[in-house]
């Protein structure tokens, strides 16, 4: 900064006060920009208390749906359950994966992950019955959901990632976690402690690409 840079005298720096609104604002822009996706071998096992997790479900409780559906169903798995979900995981890969596309480091990563983050949660979808609500706005309904997840865990302070291996959208996933018929699975939400302390860094292509303006 110059010496002579003027500077404005005494406590009042001429700045306008912020209003509440711009406090929300500014608070909300920051939260969802900070929101980043941090993978399970970059968690710790460290416990995530209950009350954490229940400010996370409670949040996605308020995401928006068509005509309170609510189609959102969550299938928490911690402790010795997660070695279940492991199990199944590569049990359900080893049956429904073509030879040619049978990868055993794919394999290996699904039995390893439940077990590196200390909560695993099963995201499904139910589904309306008499399908009035189209189930593209079901699925939508339950990916704000899933999001409200994710801002409430990095508000946290926690890592979190929503991972879609695609056997997640099997029959057998769904019959897995007592799913009726027209349910779906959606994937797996990993939920712990970040490794590091650093928050990572992350980037996003220009908006300007991406919005057509019709006048």
């Amino acid at each position: 900064m110059p010496d002579d840079f003027p500077l404005p005298a005494g406590p009042d720096t001429g700045c306008p006060k912020l209003d509440a609104l711009s406090l929300r604002l500014a608070a909300a822009n920051a939260l969802i920009r900070r929101r980043r996706t941090i993978k399970p071998s970059d968690m710790t096992v460290k416990p995530v208390s209950h009350l954490h997790l229940a400010t996370i479900l409670e949040n996605a409780r308020w995401a928006p749906t068509h005509g309170m559906t609510e189609p959102w169903r969550f299938f928490v798995f911690s402790g010795e359950s997660r070695q279940r979900l492991a199990d199944f995981l590569t049990a359900t890969y080893e049956k429904l994966t073509p030879q040619a596309e049978y990868r055993p480091d794919k394999l290996e990563k699904l039995g390893a992950q439940p077990l590196q983050a200390p909560l695993v949660i099963a995201v499904g979808m139910k589904r309306q019955r008499g399908g009035k609500i189209p189930e593209i706005e079901e699925v939508e309904a339950v990916a704000c959901a899933v999001q409200n997840m994710h801002l409430t865990a990095s508000a946290i302070g926690l890592a979190a990632a929503w991972l879609t291996p695609p056997i997640v959208y099997s029959e057998e996933m769904r019959e897995w976690l007592g799913m009726e018929p027209g349910d779906k699975c959606l994937g797996l939400f990993y939920l712990g402690w970040p490794k590091s302390e650093t928050w990572p860094e992350t980037a996003r292509s220009d908006l300007a690409d991406k919005i057509v303006f019709h006048r």
